[in-house]
């Protein structure tokens, strides 16, 4: 696990997905994970952003690091 502190330093980000994690919809890079019903669920970006507003109403836990994908490499 990476914590990574923000350019305001207000916050730290914690990052806990890897390369290895893949999305469940299309096995991209997962930068999302839902716990529903004691289960995870990963996603990339794009399908994270697609089935957030439903997950979110069932979801125990949403852990979003899409920041990552615009920080400088």
């Amino acid at each position: 696990m990476n914590t990574l502190t923000t350019p305001d330093e207000t916050a730290a980000l914690t990052y806990r997905l890897t390369a290895a994690d893949r999305c469940d919809s299309c096995g991209a890079q997962a930068y999302i994970a839902a716990e529903v019903n004691g289960s995870e669920l990963l996603f990339c970006a794009h399908h994270g952003r697609k089935y957030e507003e439903k997950l979110r109403s069932v979801a125990t836990s949403w852990h979003d690091e899409t920041p990552r994908l615009s920080e400088p490499a």
